[in-house]
């Protein structure tokens, strides 16, 4: 199973990723160097948006879909389908 996640980062960007294994990758993003360059100097990062998908493709697919919103858009897929701590 993979997951899409979008993350909320401590200076309020949002950065969106795939994985197969969320836990950890949470646990990477805010405490580790094999984290994303780009959430590495922005923690701690939340998670305010997740969704499975049974395939790796289709879990990119919907990665590229939700990269290519604007900031507004990610927003109010958040507030749609799960926000946990937006503002």
């Amino acid at each position: 199973m993979y997951h899409l996640y979008i993350l909320k980062c401590a200076d309020g960007t949002l950065y969106t990723g795939i994985t197969v294994d969320l836990k950890r990758r949470m646990m990477e993003h805010n405490s580790s160097a094999r984290g994303a360059k780009y959430t590495r100097g922005r923690r701690p990062v939340t998670l305010v948006f997740s969704k499975k998908f049974r395939t790796r493709s289709a879990a990119s697919v919907a990665e590229s879909r939700i990269k290519k919103l604007s900031r507004r858009e990610k927003l109010a897929v958040v507030k749609k389908y799960g926000s946990m701590d937006l503002k």
